[in-house]
C-alpha cells in the first residue's frame, strides 16, 4: 500500500518553489566557488572533502537500498530512505560549500601544490588525469541538473501522485546514483593532491 500523501497537490506553487530553491543554490554555489576565505586555517580544511565523500558513500548505498525497498513494495521504508537521502544531501551541500570556502581549488596532478599543473606533472599523472577530467566534466553538470529533478520527484511522491513520481524516478534515480558514486571516485582520485 502506498503511503498517504503528506502535501496538498499544487503543481504551480511547487514548480515555483522548486525552481527558486534550485536557482538560489546553483547561483550561490557558482558565486561561492569563486570565493576563498583562506587556506591558512588552524585546521585541515580538507576534512570537509572527507565528510563529503562519506556522505556521498552513504547516499549511494541508501539509493540502492531505496530501490530494493520499492521493488519489494516496501513503500514506507522506501519513503523513509529517500527522505534520509535528501537530508544527507543537504548536509553534503553545506559541507561542500565549506570545503570550497576554506580549502580553495585543488588541481589533479599538481604534485608540488603550487596551483599549476606543469607538463611534467601532466605526464606523471598519465592517463588517470583524463579519467579524472571525464568524471569531473560529467559529474558537475549532472550535479547541477539533479537537484530540481530530485525535488520534483520527491514532490510527486509527497503529494500522492505516484504515477508521475515513478516516471520521474526512472530519470532521477540513475542520475542521482551517478552523481553520488562519481563524487566518491573523484574524491579518491583528487585526495592525494590536497595540501595543507
Amino acid at each position: 500500500m502506498f503511503p498517504k500523501a503528506e502535501l496538498k497537490k499544487n503543481d504551480k506553487k511547487a514548480r515555483i518553489i522548486i525552481i527558486i530553491i534550485s536557482a538560489i543554490i546553483f547561483i550561490g554555489i557558482t558565486i561561492l566557488s569563486k570565493v576563498e576565505i583562506g587556506k591558512n586555517m588552524d585546521f585541515n580544511s580538507h576534512i570537509f572533502a572527507s565528510l563529503n565523500a562519506t556522505i556521498n558513500s552513504i547516499v549511494t548505498l541508501m539509493l540502492i537500498a531505496g530501490l530494493i525497498a520499492v521493488k519489494n513494495k516496501k513503500y514506507i521504508t522506501h519513503k523513509n530512505i529517500m527522505k534520509t537521502c535528501i537530508f544527507l544531501s543537504i548536509l553534503f551541500l553545506l559541507s561542500y560549500i565549506a570545503h570550497h570556502l576554506f580549502a580553495g581549488e585543488t588541481r589533479y596532478g599538481d604534485y608540488d601544490g603550487n596551483g599549476i599543473v606543469s607538463e611534467i606533472e601532466k605526464e606523471k599523472a598519465g592517463q588517470s588525469r583524463y579519467a579524472y577530467l571525464f568524471l569531473l566534466l560529467t559529474h558537475i553538470p549532472l550535479a547541477g541538473i539533479i537537484l530540481p529533478v530530485i525535488l520534483f520527484t520527491a514532490y510527486r511522491a509527497l503529494s500522492g501522485d505516484y504515477t508521475a513520481h515513478k516516471k520521474l524516478a526512472r530519470i532521477a534515480w540513475p542520475l542521482w546514483f551517478y552523481v553520488t558514486l562519481s563524487g566518491v571516485i573523484i574524491y579518491l582520485m583528487i585526495e592525494p593532491f590536497y595540501k595543507g
